[in-house]
């Protein structure tokens, strides 16, 4: 009340300025030039405007037939206004305990029109509450044309709504039993936190909850799960740690949340695990290009070493499929000085979620180039990709692979560590001669072969 007086008081202080400054005074100005002309002529007017307190009556009596002019609205001090308050919650007031309400709009748009002085006082006062009256609804299929009602705060101004009519489904609520499992969220916050570290068990405080809503909503209900964050400061090391108000979601079967369905309880406590899985994998240096003629590779160190080996962090189903962080490059070119430096960046493998060592040094020396044949390596066969396809070979299986190297490299080098092999993945039904491909698996050697082998491909189907 104190706040509405204040408000009240302001306004009428702010209309006797008005009246004072555009009534009282030019009034006041008027009486006293009339005054002086008439001041000769007539001594008993001049007696009454002598009297002390004749103009304090007068601006009186004009003061309040202006207010009451201007509070019937014969007379206005500023045009009609509109103001526009939008998004505003919509109060619905119905049985919760034994409907669930469809179909309806979260916020609303009032329009209020009226003087400027009123506008005001209603946003000061701040209580524009639109409410949705279904008490006496019940529930059935077709929708309710239902008209919204808007508490006013100030009789005198006028207000639309809109909508002012909304159009909803009354349903009546069911209650059904559902297990919940959990998703693992933010996974990315934990890596900026902690990368090493992993969710080893999650467990929960409940492993079934009641969710209520109308039959075609729990019909929609997929899945039940309990949403474990892991962006959490405290998660820094190994160990167990509770989550208190774990929240609870149901999903439809393409993944949305379910926003119209009550959960009880809708959150609970769980117990989150973390673990640290890591691996220890060497770098493998992969070579493209071709060095200056008469050099081979003879030796490559990374940071120094022969048999660099980095640790790697995950999942421990991931890690179990990387044997090595691989690392290429470029040798084009290379050997007339007898050696090249490197600073390779070091990309994490699939599944890596962390890793220390985020780039090497490698050191490729040179020396002069050796040359080896290593006969009848056996040529496998990748199988065309379409079913039913069948690839058979229609020349020799085997291949010469011409090897360049230092000899120390060349000498190490038999036909098991080489793997020479025609792609038939894109190839269809037909005969066709293919290139042999060849690989080896010491990377300081130059592998060479320009052996094409003569294939049939039917279709057993």
């Amino acid at each position: 009340m104190s706040k509405i007086f204040k408000l009240i008081l302001s306004l009428f202080k702010w209309l006797y300025k008005i009246l004072d400054k555009f009534i009282v005074t030019p009034i006041s100005k008027l009486i006293y030039n009339l005054n002086k002309k008439i001041q000769k002529n007539n001594g008993k007017l001049e007696k009454i405007l002598n009297r002390p307190n004749m103009l304090l009556y007068m601006s009186l009596i004009f003061a309040v037939v202006v207010f009451l002019l201007i509070d019937s609205k014969v007379i206005t001090l500023v045009e009609t206004e509109a103001e526009i308050i939008t998004n505003q919650p919509i109060k619905v007031e119905y049985n919760s305990e034994a409907y669930v309400i469809e179909d309806l709009p979260e916020t609303v748009d009032i329009t209020l029109i009226g003087r400027k002085s009123d506008l005001y006082l209603a946003k000061q006062l701040g209580e524009n509450e639109v409410v949705l009256d279904l008490t006496d609804y019940g529930a059935r299929d077709e929708p309710y044309r239902v008209k919204l009602s808007y508490n006013q705060t100030i009789d005198s101004l006028d207000y639309k709504l809109d909508p002012s009519y909304v159009y909803v489904t009354i349903k009546k609520k069911i209650s059904s039993l559902k297990s919940i499992t959990y998703d693992v969220i933010n996974q990315d916050k934990l890596n900026e936190i902690a990368p090493e570290l992993s969710v080893a068990n999650v467990e929960l405080s409940k492993t079934e909850v009641v969710v209520k809503g109308s039959q075609d909503t729990l019909d929609k209900i997929a899945t039940v799960k309990a949403l474990i964050d892991l962006n959490n400061e405290k998660f820094t090391a190994k160990g167990t740690y509770t989550l208190d108000s774990v929240p609870i979601v149901a999903y439809d079967e393409t993944g949305n949340i379910l926003s119209n369905v009550e959960i009880v309880p809708n959150n609970i406590s769980a117990t989150i695990e973390f673990t640290s899985y890591s691996k220890e994998v060497p770098v493998e240096i992969l070579t493209v290009g071709t060095p200056v003629s008469g050099k081979a590779i003879s030796g490559i160190t990374i940071n120094g070493e022969s048999d660099f080996k980095v640790t790697i962090y995950g999942e421990q189903e991931a890690l179990e499929s990387i044997d090595s962080v691989p690392v290429t490059i470029d040798v084009t070119d290379c050997g007339a000085n007898g050696y090249k430096e490197y600073h390779a960046p070091l990309q994490k493998p699939s599944g890596v979620r962390y890793m220390p060592n985020t780039s090497v040094d490698i050191h490729v020396s040179f020396g002069e180039a050796k040359q080896k044949t290593i006969e009848n390596v056996r040529i496998s066969v990748i199988q065309p990709n379409k079913e039913g396809l069948v690839a058979n070979a229609t020349s020799s299986a085997s291949v010469n692979v011409q090897v360049i190297g230092v000899q120390s490299v060349i000498d190490s080098i038999d036909a098991s560590s080489i793997y020479a092999y025609i792609d038939l993945s894109d190839y269809t039904v037909g005969n066709y001669s293919v290139p042999v491909m060849v690989n080896g698996s010491n990377q300081m050697a130059t592998y060479i072969v320009s052996s094409t082998v003569d294939i049939s491909i039917v279709n057993t189907k």
